[in-house]
């Protein structure tokens, strides 16, 4: 493990102590005292559009030293806001791991949906572990394509990283809520996921744990998710969506600790399938990465795609699908490039003053565009929304909540607008919504119905 991945690790474990300390769960001792009194700060703020404006705030504040947790905060805040391409090119530190291997060719392997090759797979086995990167909600899609997948091979158990315990009305009610867990959960996509699960029937499994160490951190899940799925129920098939190398086989991403999925296959006896797709995929347009580039124009992909054996294995090599480690994971997801984003890396943004903000104003990008993958392979329509529903009030959100859900419902998807002039779509699945427009005080500016039909009718 070089030592960039290592400094990676740590910063990750790091920000997931930072989100556990803001939700009140841990008091973590590896938090700098700077950070703990932005934290103290932050912590009050509930909704995402009043943090998002404090961090703003504040981040030209801190000393450059300083502003590395703060940054990975507000990407992560600007992807609940579904500001997606803002998240990517604002996280601090390039999440994907570095590959130096000689890439599979074309000539050896040919790309396939990754969802019914995954689902293939899995059949038969009892435990399916996946990752995502915290701030890039492109690595949700694959997990809610699987889903019902999964459910129709038999899988009963479905745990998220991003649940909390306290939400006993979750199943009952269908859907989740604001406070139904982390930050992470008033993401969208990662909404629709709990909500696409409670509707197939599975059974929602909290498993986050207390603890001041990735060690305990770890150990603790793995213990978490072995008592309330496999100890009581001998005939649980589980599939966990876990954040990046939780879902490691050995240790070596998290330095010393054991990753959760090699405790959870210790305690279970039960050897999982992990999936692995934050080392492949779109990131920051300032930090290159070859590996991945060489492979998306290798193998045209389009869509979360897997590598597929055509020639013969080498001996003793089996495994019908590509993996960069195999001893970490099965399987390797390669994500495609959004036709949307700004790729011109030299591109900085010019700021704009908004009140007591300086909001970032990238020039020649059209700052609406939304990316390509928010309509899921034509499941989602686009509907459009511009800054004029903000009454001159910035920033502010516009979002869709399903028509039959309350207001503190997770959005079916949701916009902010930081400024006049602009204009966007939100991606939503045929249905009835209320669309809703917000301050950063939490005031709703304007509320109406809207009704999504499926397409051509």
């Amino acid at each position: 493990m070089t030592t960039g991945h290592v400094k990676l690790s740590r910063m990750a474990a790091v920000l997931c102590a930072a989100v556990l300390l803001l939700s009140g769960t841990v008091q973590a001792n590896e938090i700098a005292p700077s950070t703990r009194a932005m934290l103290q700060d932050l912590k009050p703020l509930t909704d995402d559009l009043a943090r998002y404006r404090y961090l703003m705030a504040v981040m030209r504040k801190l000393p450059k030293d300083e502003q590395l947790v703060a940054m990975q905060f507000l990407a992560t805040t600007e992807s609940e806001l579904g500001l997606y391409a803002r998240a990517l090119r604002d996280f601090p530190i390039d999440s994907r791991k570095n590959f130096t291997d000689p890439l599979p060719s074309p000539a050896q392997w040919r790309a396939i949906d990754a969802a019914p090759a995954i689902a293939q797979l899995a059949a038969g086995r009892r435990l399916v572990v996946i990752n995502e990167a915290h701030h890039d909600p492109h690595t949700r899609e694959l997990t809610l394509a699987l889903l019902p997948r999964l459910r129709a091979a038999g899988f009963t158990h479905f745990a998220m990283e991003a649940l909390g315990d306290k939400d006993t009305a979750l199943s009952a009610r269908g859907y989740p809520v604001w406070t139904s867990g982390s930050e992470y959960l008033h993401e969208p996509l990662l909404g629709e996921i709990a909500r696409k699960a409670l509707q197939l029937g599975f059974v929602l499994v909290p498993y986050e744990v207390d603890s001041t160490t990735t060690e305990g951190r770890e150990s603790g899940q793995a213990e978490n998710l072995y008592k309330r799925v496999f100890a009581g129920h001998p005939e649980a098939r589980l599939f966990v969506h876990a954040g990046y190398a939780h879902i490691d086989k050995v240790r070596g991403r998290l330095g010393s600790a054991i990753p959760m999925a090699a405790t959870l296959a210790r305690l279970s006896g039960i050897e999982p399938l992990s999936i692995e797709q934050t080392q492949f995929r779109e990131a920051n347009p300032t930090v290159p990465h070859a590996s991945y580039d060489q492979l998306i124009d290798s193998f045209r992909i389009n869509a979360p795609s897997v590598l597929e054996r055509i020639a013969p294995a080498a001996a003793g090599t089996t495994a019908p699908l590509w993996s960069a480690d195999p001893s970490l994971h099965d399987v390797s997801v390669i994500l495609p490039p959004d036709r949307n984003s700004p790729k011109n890396a030299n591109i900085m943004p010019t700021w704009q003053e908004q009140g007591d903000l300086f909001i970032p104003v990238m020039p020649s990008t059209d700052e609406g565009l939304r990316p390509d993958w928010l309509g899921l392979n034509g499941q989602r329509q686009p509907f459009a929304v511009n800054s004029d529903l903000c009454e001159r009030i910035y920033p502010c959100v516009v979002e869709a909540i399903y028509a039959k859900e309350s207001d503190q419902a997770v959005a079916a998807d949701r916009f902010a607008f930081l400024r006049s002039g602009v204009r966007s779509a939100l991606y939503l699945f045929p249905d009835e919504y209320r669309l809703r427009v917000r301050d950063a005080d939490g005031k709703v500016l304007s509320e109406r119905a809207v009704t999504i039909s499926k397409q051509g009718k």
